[in-house]
């Protein structure tokens, strides 16, 4: 059963913050549209407050969670304890996307690695923060992180990563618009 907390504290956010992967959910406004699920790490993930949190969103194959926050807001993180206790929590709210040029970009941009991929931020303002077992969660080591998507980035180079955005992250695959394209 879940156990809902009144925030995020400075021991949760701790936790939070020392995960080394966490999930994104986000669904479109329509019935038909496809439910998307992400995994995020490499360092990307930030709680500004006891109801904020923020990630940084690196140039992918897709730009499902920018269109769904776009059409309706809605979003979920969540986290498991692949190692120590068992542990996953939740975090629902609605997020916003941060987009360069944007007004706090700046700052966001500041708190994060760099990364040469970062097309954005998402913040959400967190509703509900909830907690629950983990029991069937496994035990995992971690061998380290994944340098790929940083290659990729610096293969393509700020220009290509302009144009990949603008043919692949302009548009969900449900066709809601995603990236404008002078942002991508």
């Amino acid at each position: 059963m879940a156990k809902e907390s009144d925030g995020i504290d400075a021991a949760l956010g701790e936790w939070l913050e020392a995960q080394p992967v966490f999930f994104v959910a986000t669904a479109p406004t329509a019935v038909d549209g496809h439910v998307n699920v992400s995994p995020k790490g490499l360092d990307t993930f930030r709680v500004l407050g006891a109801r904020a949190v923020v990630y940084q969103d690196l140039t992918g194959s897709g730009a499902e969670t920018v269109a769904h926050l776009r059409d309706n807001g809605r979003i979920v993180v969540m986290f498991c304890a692949f190692s120590g206790p068992p542990r996953i929590v939740r975090l629902h709210g609605r997020g916003t996307v941060v987009l360069p040029g944007d007004a706090g970009f700046d700052d966001l941009d500041g708190r994060f690695p760099d990364h040469l991929g970062t097309r954005a931020y998402v913040r959400v303002d967190v509703s509900r923060v909830s907690s629950s077992c983990g029991y069937a969660v496994p035990l995992m080591q971690l061998r380290g992180g994944r340098d790929v998507l940083d290659r990729w980035s610096a293969k393509k180079g700020p220009e290509g990563l302009r144009d990949y955005r603008a043919k692949r992250n302009a548009r969900s695959i449900d066709g809601l618009p995603a990236y404008p394209p002078a942002q991508a």
